[in-house]
């Protein structure tokens, strides 16, 4: 199923050398989307902030691939350990109302019945020529209203680089684990039906998505899940005091070819740094 297996991003592709205070991120040549791109200077950033706390051997080199060294993954957490500002445990109130804002989240058993059309990013593509034709497939799906023709169905068939093409599209009953994450979060949690009226952009291209029914699922009760609770909280404050600590470290920096002033999506923490 295309919606979770294709490796692509959808993002313009980077051809000139990025450095970071004069190291590259990438060998001569090399092609990286954007955010992969980000990812590794927000990581250079660090390694070489691990370096001047003296955490790091100063003869510790980068790699063209991005990979760091043993040695520089330890220093970067160690640094991290000793340098970021965590607040304490959540509190109980905390706990609550966090719970309250996000009851979504805890629901077991949601599925939904989905339907989409894939334009999928492949190596060499136009990336804003093929968000022009998702936004045209996108309004034509949406305002066609003949009840006797099902133009979404035509249009994955015609459209779609997925194989549920053959299907006009029809992915049947899925959980939000059988979905790739960004789909996932505008999709599950949500009440609407029908055509979803943006685009979604995933790794994997750009999704005209139809919602064809709702399971809701139930709503786990807060007493089940106050320890999910307190984690995502603590998992939040970590990412703020990341991010806050990367913005100071890129502020200092000087950076070619490269732009840090979108924020990271550190969500997944060290992953997103490949640390």
């Amino acid at each position: 199923m295309a919606i979770a297996t294709t490796p692509c991003e959808v993002s313009d592709r980077v051809t000139a050398k990025a450095r970071v205070n004069g190291v590259a991120l990438h060998a001569d040549g090399e092609l990286l989307d954007a955010e992969t791109l980000r990812q590794r200077a927000c990581t250079e950033l660090l390694r070489q902030a691990a370096q001047a706390a003296g955490l790091l051997d100063p003869d510790d080199q980068a790699t063209p691939d991005g990979v760091l060294s043993e040695a520089a993954a330890n220093a970067i957490e160690a640094l991290l350990e000793g340098t970021l500002k965590v607040p304490d445990d959540p509190s109980e109130d905390e706990c609550h109302r966090h719970y309250a804002a996000h009851e979504s989240a805890y629901r077991t058993g949601e599925r939904v019945h989905l339907r989409h059309i894939l334009f999928a990013v492949t190596p060499g593509v136009h990336v804003p020529a093929l968000r022009q034709r998702a936004e045209a497939a996108l309004l034509d799906v949406r305002n066609h209203d003949d009840q006797e023709f099902d133009r979404f169905t035509e249009a994955a068939r015609t459209l779609s680089n997925c194989p549920s093409a053959a299907e006009g599209g029809d992915l049947g009953w899925l959980t939000a684990a059988d979905c790739a994450p960004e789909v996932a979060r505008e999709v599950f949690g949500h009440a609407e039906v029908g055509v979803l009226p943006r685009l979604v952009r995933s790794r994997f291209g750009l999704h005209v998505i139809e919602v064809v029914e709702r399971m809701p699922g139930v709503t786990q009760p807060f007493a089940t899940v106050r320890a999910t609770v307190a984690q995502s909280l603590r998992q939040h404050s970590y990412v703020t005091a990341l991010r806050q600590y990367l913005n100071g470290l890129a502020g200092a920096a000087v950076l070619a070819g490269v732009d840090l002033d979108k924020p990271l999506d550190l969500h997944q923490g060290q992953r997103a740094l490949e640390i």
